[in-house]
């Protein structure tokens, strides 16, 4: 059996348990609470009104309208039953196709029955009103069906599936002539946040319509009600409920949603209609539309906890599921069969995806897509109209990380541990990288590839070694290495040795960098500049001071694993490498600190400013080299003016026009080495001119 498929296998198992997890605490309720707030996320995030939306208008007795009919019309609150005419006679005369008040008018009024006598008239005139009753399961004042209260126009077919109410609390007889009866009562979840709505209830074995269900059945003299085994069907649409009856509130937004009106501005607009002038809403904002009126004012406690936002007006739930029974769109549950096959797949391939991919990124990217995976098809499935279970989806992936990175751990953590442990001594961290992503690469061999060479030495260490103590000489060397190490190393070099004092490092291996010209000199500029800052400290400990040579190349090397069976090295050979050990040392010759070659030179941005110092050709070489050098902190200041005039004498000498290249270099060589190194080469050379001038430079010393 192959690893690969043992960590496949691995992953299954791992998988499937994290899948059992998950599916028995779903099964004890333990996730409800949290799956809770996922719907109430998906809610607030993907509502939105739906086609049947402008069919509906509120009109909502707020502080406003309380204030305003009690300074306009001397009413407080309760209001007499005269106050709610104006509201009844404006929908009339503006042809709304129904009017619900939300208002349970079960005793007669204060004010007397000629009072309740003027609201009775109103509604008949109108015709299409619904009013509410409250069918609540343990209070109410009626125990059986008043005779004097129209009849509900539910039918029934099939078994019977509703909460049933024992008691219940009607408008008083003399309002409902010619109404419609709608159950008011909603009950929300345990958190108490309202997701279902009830579409009826049972009492006196009689189906009674919420007050949504009587709005949109009211014309019916019959109206049936076909149960099946989780939905309904009703007026052609299939409503999908639970065993109580209640369906899964698809909310169209936050509050006001719905066109709404204030009260007050509904009662001055009929008076003004009575009176010939403007009235303050336009009556045609009415026509052939569901008008509901309810209250919103704080104070008259109808404002309750929804998905989408606190202090909801129970009346604009009654919209939003009005709403829903018009559009045939309530949220669907996914049945327990999908949630379940899901949890299992999402868990196994979680699993597989921590124990298939090596590193610890890669599993951790590969969870990170797994994850959101059932998130997203949450989202997608509630624009659909399905509630999906995401919490156990999660938890099942969850479950599944946790066991398979044990597994991993187990049985794969040792050997990284091993190869960690056995290589971190003299291997760079990207190396042991890519050793633990691939193991295999430990066997011996190279690749060429094109790479950027480092070669740096301190200068005179011999003598400092000489005068030093061993503990002490070891102690100031680590430091220095370790700083200039950390320094390559911060800019994705890899450390391919130590020679005494000198470090030789490279770029563009293991890991491929496009920049690795750039990454070089850059870390060629930060060593002088961190050795520049130890440079005092150091000098006070040993009595010397300490510069370092650097020179760089790029070009074509051969990189790898290189010696035994049981010792090797991962290091770089051929020419390119020999060249930056000469460039190093050429820094000698120039006065120079760090050298870069003109390979490297020609993949450089234009943000490191450079000086062109030379062509030379180095030692055991036949080809000329062009060489440059980073502008100092000190060559800077100095400014442009010198930098031309410096190249203005390194045209001459290339020319071979020694005498005006003196005289130009003279001008320079007080302040600047390499101008003094051309000024006595010039001057060498004016007084034995060449048979043949090329403009090179020939290095005799290493």
């Amino acid at each position: 059996m192959t690893p690969r498929i043992k960590r496949l296998l691995a992953g299954l198992g791992a998988g499937l348990i994290g899948a059992l997890i998950a599916l028995s605490l779903w099964g004890t309720g333990a996730l409800d609470s949290w799956e809770a707030l996922t719907f109430d996320l998906r809610a607030r995030i993907l509502a939105k009104p739906s086609a049947t939306t402008e069919e509906i208008r509120l009109i909502l007795l707020d502080r406003n309208s309380l204030n305003r009919a009690q300074q306009q019309f001397g009413y407080t609150w309760p209001w007499p039953r005269k106050a709610y005419v104006p509201i009844i006679d404006f929908c009339r005369l503006a042809g709304a196709s129904s009017l619900t008040l939300d208002v349970i008018f079960n005793d007669p009024s204060v004010y007397g029955s000629r009072d309740d006598e003027t609201l009775s008239f109103a509604l008949k005139q109108f015709g299409r009103a619904i009013l509410p009753g409250d069918f609540a399961k343990l209070d109410g004042s009626d125990e059986s069906w008043p005779q004097s209260i129209p009849l509900p126009t539910l039918q029934s077919i099939g078994t019977i599936r509703s909460d049933g109410s024992n008691v219940a609390t009607f408008p008083i007889p003399d309002l409902t002539e010619g109404t419609t009866i709608g159950n008011a009562n909603i009950t929300a979840d345990p958190d108490e946040i309202l997701r279902r709505a009830p579409l009826f209830v049972l009492f006196d074995h009689k189906l009674v319509p919420s007050l949504p269900l009587a709005i949109a059945t009211f014309e019916s003299s019959s109206t049936p009600l076909q149960f099946h085994s989780r939905s309904v069907t009703l007026l052609g649409k299939n409503i999908p409920t639970d065993e109580q009856g209640s369906a899964i509130i698809n909310y169209r937004g936050p509050k006001g949603t719905f066109k709404t009106y204030k009260a007050a501005d509904i009662m001055e607009s009929r008076y003004n209609l009575a009176e010939g002038k403007a009235p303050l809403i336009d009556p045609t904002e009415f026509k052939n539309k569901h008008v509901m009126f309810g209250v919103s004012a704080p104070a008259l406690y109808d404002l309750r906890s929804t998905p989408v936002g606190n202090k909801f007006p129970g009346i604009e739930i009654d919209a939003t599921v009005l709403d829903n029974i018009l559009s045939g769109d309530f949220i669907h549950p996914v049945g327990q069969t999908a949630n379940t096959v899901a949890a299992v797949l999402f868990g196994i391939l979680t699993a597989m995806g921590v124990m298939e991919f090596r590193t610890t990124l890669m599993s951790s990217a590969a969870s990170f897509v797994i994850l959101s995976a059932p998130m997203t098809l949450s989202f997608i499935l509630y624009r659909m109209g399905f509630w999906f279970g995401l919490t156990l989806q999660l938890t099942a992936c969850v479950f599944s990380i946790l066991i398979a990175g044990t597994i991993k751990y187990i049985t794969e953590g040792r050997q990284r541990n091993f190869i960690k442990s056995a290589f971190s001594q003299y291997l760079s961290p990207n190396v042991i990288e890519q050793l633990l992503r691939d193991p295999s690469r430990l066997s011996l061999g190279g690749e060429r590839k094109s790479l950027t060479i480092f070669f740096a030495d301190l200068v005179g260490f011999t003598s400092i070694a000489e005068s030093m103590e061993p503990e002490d000489l070891t102690a100031v060397t680590n430091e220095y290495l370790t700083a200039m190490t950390e320094t390559i190393q911060e800019l994705g070099g890899t450390i391919d040795k130590y020679e005494g004092d000198g470090i030789v490092a490279f770029w563009n291996a293991p890991l491929n960098q496009p920049d690795h010209a750039q990454r070089a000199v850059l870390a060629a500029i930060d060593c002088q500049k961190k050795l520049a800052t130890m440079r005092p400290g150091l000098a006070i400990r040993t009595g010397h001071e300490f510069h370092v040579r650097i020179g760089i190349n790029t070009g074509p090397a051969v990189v790898g694993n290189f010696g035994s069976s049981t010792r090797f090295d991962y290091t770089a050979m051929g020419d390119s490498v020999n060249i930056a050990a000469r460039l190093e040392g050429i820094n000698k010759q120039f006065g120079t600190t760090t050298l870069i070659s003109q390979t490297t030179r020609d993949l450089l941005d234009n943000t490191i400013l450079l000086r062109e110092i030379s062509r030379v050709i180095v030692p055991g070489k036949q080809e000329p080299v062009t060489i440059h050098a980073p502008l100092s902190l000190q060559e800077r200041a100095h400014g442009e003016k010198r930098l031309k005039r410096f190249e203005q004498g390194l045209a001459f000498f290339y020319a071979g026009n020694f005498n005006r290249a003196f005289r130009v270099f003279s001008s320079l060589a007080e302040t600047d080495p390499v101008s003094s190194r051309y000024r006595d080469k010039c001057a060498e050379l004016a007084a034995s001119p060449p048979a043949r001038w090329d403009g090179i430079w020939f290095i005799s010393t290493k």
